[in-house]
């Protein structure tokens, strides 16, 4: 099962080693990302597997959301399917 991950906010050292470490403590693996800087602002997404994580979808959520708030920038996840059908054309 894949998800996107986006995550906004003022740019500073550690966001995507702090995002890594997370999904890497829940076993989900990175299959594509993309980052930038946006006047200022940190953007990255990314797309992952979830197929082996220990945890299910809405507790990830929910815990980035939280690590997104410590961190002071905003961290989403949705499925990938969800995703697509927000973004057709």
């Amino acid at each position: 099962m894949n998800a996107v991950i986006t995550v906004v906010g003022a740019d500073k050292v550690g966001i995507i080693a702090q995002v890594s470490a997370f999904l890497a403590e829940r076993n989900i693996n990175i299959e594509d990302i993309s980052q930038t800087i946006l006047s200022g602002n940190f953007v990255m997404m990314m797309m992952v597997d979830l197929s082996q994580s220990n945890k299910n979808l809405e507790i990830i959520k929910k815990e980035l959301a939280v690590m997104g708030e410590a961190m002071r920038v905003s961290i989403s996840l949705m499925h990938e399917e969800v995703f697509k059908s927000m973004h057709r054309i």
